[in-house]
């Protein structure tokens, strides 16, 4: 007598509904939280709390997009959060101040040119932390935490930990328009919005249809063999933490103008979040899967998360404690769904033997 296994009926149909459920968990994760604070938090479905909400998810996704792409390629970045307060004392420096090389007088930029000159800060930082890691052979953790320390000490040298302020620029010259990067809109939506947009739609047009996005994957998934293929794994590691120091370049320069002012002290903890957006999105933080569009949506879960709870008057202590529940069970959650889809996958490969 020879014993066949069978799967249950419907066992094959349940799976599979469960496994588009987890796919969608992000999704699921944004409608439910923004359900259920739309019902307890007074004044919550506002149009002022809307735009301000919206600039603050802004903040975390670029953040996160320039993380997602970190984590694909097998690594981690924790100095963008020190990127952002450095980049944001750049630009209130030469606001402030421009360049004085000590002659008696001083060279003054434009509000384009602090842009332009404070991005190149971001991934001229960011290319340290790829040298690091790629010629150094320093672990990523240990690379990104020790320019960590370094961005910030340097932003807290360049004002002795003073602050940054009246950074409305000058008319004179030319830099008048710096705070409407952060405060200005366009057909009434924040012009921070419109970047993040741009930068959005460009970051998955590299993830999922250049020959670099492919490289990305191949790295974080198989260093080696991606190596063996012709892959230069060195220049797609450079590339993925240049990005991202670009990206917290720019957060730099929306929270300086959104404030008007700069201090040493911004984008503290920042990487926290942005990780944690890039893992509720669909990362996997063991490299070589993850995706824009789920980052960004999972930066609107943490964000609605953050400015609900403070609506609903939620004490800081709290707020903290379920961040890291949410990022704990989006782990959990992750795992269950590879789990599922190595099963799914083997009882494919078993009806086809058949």
């Amino acid at each position: 007598m020879t014993a066949v296994a069978t799967n249950p009926p419907g066992s094959a149909g349940t799976q599979g509904a469960l496994l588009l459920l987890l796919k969608a968990r992000t999704f699921i994760a944004l409608i439910l939280v923004f359900a259920f604070f739309a019902f307890a938090a007074p004044n919550f479905l506002s149009t002022a709390n809307m735009v301000i909400m919206s600039k603050h998810v802004a903040l975390n996704a670029f953040l996160a997009i320039g993380m997602t792409f970190v984590i694909i390629s097998g690594g981690i970045d924790l100095s963008v959060g020190s990127i952002v307060g450095l980049c944001g004392m750049v630009a209130g420096w030469l606001v402030l101040y421009g360049v004085n090389p000590g002659l008696g007088w001083s060279i003054q930029f434009n509000t384009l040119e602090i842009c332009l000159i404070v991005i190149l800060v971001g991934v001229a930082v960011g290319a340290v932390n790829g040298l690091l890691v790629t010629k150094l052979n320093v672990a990523p953790f240990i690379a990104t935490l020790g320019t960590l320390y370094v961005a910030r000490g340097l932003a807290l040298l360049s004002s002795d930990g003073a602050t940054f302020p009246n950074l409305g620029g000058n008319p004179e010259y030319g830099s008048a328009s710096f705070r409407l990067i952060g405060a200005g809109s366009f057909l009434g939506i924040p012009i921070s919005i419109w970047m993040l947009v741009a930068v959005g739609c460009l970051a998955a047009y590299i993830a999922r249809r250049t020959p670099l996005g492919r490289f990305i994957y191949a790295v974080g998934g198989n260093e080696r063999g991606a190596a063996l293929s012709g892959v230069k794994v060195n220049r797609i590691k450079m590339f993925v933490y240049m990005f991202s120091g670009f990206c917290a370049a720019l957060v730099g320069l929306i929270i300086s103008s959104q404030l008007v002012a700069a201090h040493p002290a911004t984008g503290e903890t920042f990487e926290l979040n942005a990780i944690a957006a890039a893992v509720l999105g669909g990362t996997s933080m063991s490299g070589g899967r993850g995706r824009i569009g789920g980052t960004i949506v999972g930066a609107f879960v943490i964000g609605v998360l953050s400015d609900g709870l403070v609506m609903m008057g939620v004490s800081a202590f709290w707020q903290t404690v379920i961040k890291g529940l949410v990022i704990i069970a989006a782990v959990v959650v992750d795992q269950a769904q590879q789990r599922l889809q190595a099963r799914v996958a083997l009882q494919a490969q078993a009806a086809l033997g058949k």
